[in-house]
């Protein structure tokens, strides 16, 4: 039914969670995964040398961070035998970092985790599981944490 379905990851356990059903679905279906890490730019830019040292420091762990991340989703597609590509990519809003990629890459749906927050938490916090669900133009299935 579904032939490639994204699986944006932050890396916690609920992604791992999110990133074995987007596995099995796609080894049901004869699909495929394309996993997405966002990361959020560089909170602060400064000016003089700091600022670029700073810049390199933030960037170079983001992109151990997502590797790792990511490299969780790729291990569960390999445990179901599923083709995997996984992309790491910088947005100002993480939701809208997915959906720009779920439309680039041509996915038929999104698999995600979600933390559950509710209440206050959600409300300073945010969702980026309910962000999506709200702008989404494909389906999206969220995994509960």
């Amino acid at each position: 039914m579904f032939k490639k379905i994204l699986v944006p990851t932050d890396g916690s356990d609920v992604g791992a969670k999110a990133a074995a059903v987007a596995a099995e679905m796609a080894k049901a279906s004869g699909g495929q995964v394309v996993g997405v890490y966002v990361i959020d730019p560089f909170p602060y830019i400064g000016i003089g040398d700091a600022s670029a040292v700073g810049l390199q420091s933030y960037l170079s762990d983001a992109k151990r961070v997502a590797g790792a991340a990511l490299d969780k989703v790729g291990e569960a597609c390999r445990a179901q035998q599923v083709p995997f590509a996984g992309d790491t990519i910088e947005r100002n809003l993480v939701w809208e970092g997915i959906l720009e990629t779920a439309k680039a890459e041509g996915c038929d749906l999104v698999v995600m985790g979600s933390h559950g927050r509710q209440g206050v938490k959600a409300l300073i916090l945010g969702s980026v599981a309910q962000k999506v669900l709200t702008h989404a133009e494909l389906p999206v299935l969220i995994i509960k944490g």
